[in-house]
């Protein structure tokens, strides 16, 4: 069945508009009567096709519930920038395994340094990548992309949650050692092509992260978030 994310609902009627009411209308050519899904939220609306016009879809709202494809935790992944392309992979496939937010973050040892204007012209794109994302999984939230910031202005967020990691390939403990739990808020800190240097360990670790060890193999800038949010999302049973 077809989703649309809507900016806002009642428990009775929903009006989507802009490009997905032009795809509804004259791509997927549905008709007065069928049925779609709107998602706002964490919640997912069934939804009755009552009128479609040149510029809107009106919606009878058949069904409330909250969306079982969210997972129970808060994820906001805060990637070091990596080279070419690969921001766009990371973002996609974070978006499908289940993270809240990623936080594209400039460290040392990063190849890519765009600087504020250059990146903020890109992130138009970034959040479509996770807006499609979102449709694709089934999703009932559109993850956002933030603007690019610095190592420091990203810790000065960690104590707003409740569980704080960094993957380190010289070594830590595992994510079954840091207490996942469902209802935590969790971030996660993954180093670009060189990884994180000892003085950036040392300072995350002095604003409460907790290294963690991904194995023997030495993982690629842009496999490292997937199998690390893949093993969070397991352990707290969101898989």
């Amino acid at each position: 069945m077809p989703r649309f994310f809507v900016n806002s609902v009642d428990d009775e009627n929903i009006i989507i508009d802009g490009e997905d009411a032009n795809h509804i209308g004259r791509s997927l050519r549905m008709k007065p009567g069928e049925e779609i899904t709107a998602c706002q939220n964490g919640f997912d609306y069934l939804c009755r096709i009552e009128e479609i016009t040149a510029d809107k879809v009106c919606c009878k709202v058949l069904k409330k519930e909250k969306s079982p494809c969210e997972p129970n935790v808060s994820l906001t992944l805060f990637q070091a920038v990596p080279k070419l392309d690969k921001l766009e992979t990371i973002i996609q496939k974070a978006v499908e395994l289940g993270v809240s937010e990623i936080v594209p973050v400039l460290t040392r040892r990063c190849v890519s340094r765009p600087d504020e204007k250059t990146f903020s012209k890109k992130l138009e794109r970034y959040n479509k990548i996770a807006l499609e994302a979102a449709k694709q999984s089934g999703r009932a939230v559109i993850p956002e992309v933030k603007e690019l910031t610095s190592l420091k202005n990203a810790a000065a967020f960690l104590a707003d949650y409740d569980i704080k990691a960094v993957c380190y390939e010289k070594g830590g403990i595992n994510f079954s050692e840091i207490g996942l739990k469902p209802d935590a808020k969790i971030a996660l800190f993954i180093g670009s092509e060189g990884g994180f240097d000892e003085e950036e360990i040392d300072f995350l670790k002095e604003c409460g992260a907790v290294p963690i060890w991904l194995g023997n193999r030495i993982l690629r800038c842009e496999t490292a978030p997937l199998a690390a949010i893949s093993i969070i999302m397991n352990l707290t049973g969101n898989m």
